[in-house]
């Protein structure tokens, strides 16, 4: 029982881990755009041109969510949400306590373009 407890977790944290870089490489790709709409367009290609390089997350249940920070005007905000509930680590619910079924990451980039 503490060997699938240990599987599952590691693969719920490789789940997290992608989903942060996921972020991460979508606000880096936002640098570039020059208004919040190009921003936010921007790391929704760049998630959508990326997620195929993670095995772990399944591209129908993400979300990407893009906007200026709402305390300081010059970072700008790139949030994902994924819902890992169809993911085999829920697969052993009920034999081990289960981490959340949603994981929410986000990256803040200072705003480029100036």
């Amino acid at each position: 029982m503490v060997l699938l407890g240990v599987l599952v977790f590691a693969m719920y944290f490789g789940t997290v881990h992608s989903v942060q870089q996921l972020a991460a490489e979508a606000a880096r790709a936002t640098v570039q755009g020059l208004s919040e709409a190009e921003r936010a367009e921007l790391a929704k290609t760049q998630v959508a041109s990326i997620v195929g390089s993670y095995p772990l997350i399944d591209p129908n249940y993400l979300t990407v969510s893009a906007a200026a920070s709402p305390n300081d005007a010059n970072l700008f905000n790139v949030s994902i949400s994924y819902d890992a509930s169809r993911s085999i680590v829920f697969a052993f619910e009920g034999l081990i306590p289960m981490p959340p079924k949603t994981i929410a990451r986000s990256a803040v980039v200072r705003r480029g373009g100036y």
